[in-house]
């Protein structure tokens, strides 16, 4: 089988989304902004005005970032069926439980209706898109792209293959969400949890750990990392920040000078258990974080500090690299 990996054409295209919560329809905004035609399914009658909601909510950000002249955020169609969606559909992004059976049940609905050539990229956050593709007819046209919430700020998606996906989807999916003004990776093997939630995992375990043995409060952990590391990692990832703490000698210089303390850190990090204590220490100390303010309220304080943080390096990445050769002033 073979896959033209030209990049996709937006404007127009059907896409159809599967699963209405938070993910998805963040997932249809994106969609609608750039000219999309979206089908969107979820068994629950009451997604529709939750997506409808959700639309209006992004819109105003996705206006700041740049519509398509074909944007139009009413071009959408509700369906409880999903193969009433998927049909006809160019891609379809399924965004179900986390649950390794019910994904499986929805693919198999999926390809009663889909083309030869349709893609579907699947939202799981940690599941093997190896194991949910077996006994599927068409098991090279599904993939797994991930995104970060919310996918309509957030420019991540990691795009991973199962053992039967073809090639050239991979190649055809790392271009659509290219093209959509995302930042893809490509992962080469299959793991659980992929690569930026395994990251995410192995700094909550410390962060967890930190609080368990009394070391910090749930406050000051979070302020450590969005006050300290955090900010660099938005800027470059570790690897870059420490090739940049290696000065002159990059790298190599970092890892002769603070390599072997690095390695006793790693062996002193703790390997917390989430018994009934913590959990109760974890869910205090986030309520108390909260400082009163509700989930919605902080959520708008996120995606209104995000879309800034995007604009301005979205402004440095288009301006102009300034002139090495250029005698300093």
């Amino acid at each position: 089988m073979t896959v033209d990996t030209e990049p996709m054409p937006l404007a127009g295209m059907r896409v159809a989304v599967i699963g209405a919560g938070t993910i998805g329809a963040s997932w249809a905004a994106l969609f609608l902004s750039r000219g999309m035609q979206v089908a969107v399914s979820d068994p629950d009658p009451a997604a529709q005005a939750q997506v409808r909601a959700y639309i209006e909510g992004a819109w105003p950000a996705l206006d700041r970032l740049g519509l398509s002249p074909a944007a139009d955020p009413g071009n959408w169609s509700f369906h409880a069926d999903p193969r009433e969606a998927a049909a006809g559909a160019a891609l379809v992004q399924e965004n179900g439980p986390e649950r390794a059976d019910v994904k499986r049940e929805i693919f198999a609905a999926l390809e009663e209706v889909i083309a030869d050539d349709t893609i579907v990229a699947s939202s799981t956050s940690g599941l093997i898109m190896s194991d949910l593709q077996q006994g599927l007819r068409l098991p090279g046209r599904f993939a797994i792209g991930h995104p970060f919430n919310p996918p309509h700020l957030i420019p991540l998606v990691e795009v991973v293959g199962g053992k039967a996906t073809d090639e050239a989807v991979i190649a055809r999916l790392m271009a659509f969400y290219a093209a959509l003004g995302k930042r893809p990776i490509r992962l080469h093997r299959e793991v659980p949890g992929h690569l930026a939630n395994r990251l995410q995992a192995a700094l909550w375990r410390e962060a967890v750990h930190a609080v368990a043995s009394g070391l910090a409060s749930v406050s000051d952990v979070d302020t450590a990392i969005a006050q300290g590391p955090g900010l660099r990692w938005a800027i470059f990832g570790p690897n870059m920040i420490f090739d940049l703490a290696g000065g002159a000698g990059g790298m190599a210089h970092f890892l002769d000078h603070i390599g072997p303390a690095m390695e006793g850190w790693w062996a002193d990090l703790g390997a917390p258990v989430l018994t009934p204590e913590v959990r109760a220490q974890l869910i205090a100390g986030a309520q108390d974080a909260r400082q009163g303010r509700s989930g919605a309220e902080l959520a708008q304080e996120r995606d209104r500090l995000l879309l800034a943080l995007i604009e301005n390096f979205r402004d440095r990445e288009a301006a102009p690299l300034p002139d090495a050769s250029a005698e300093p002033r």
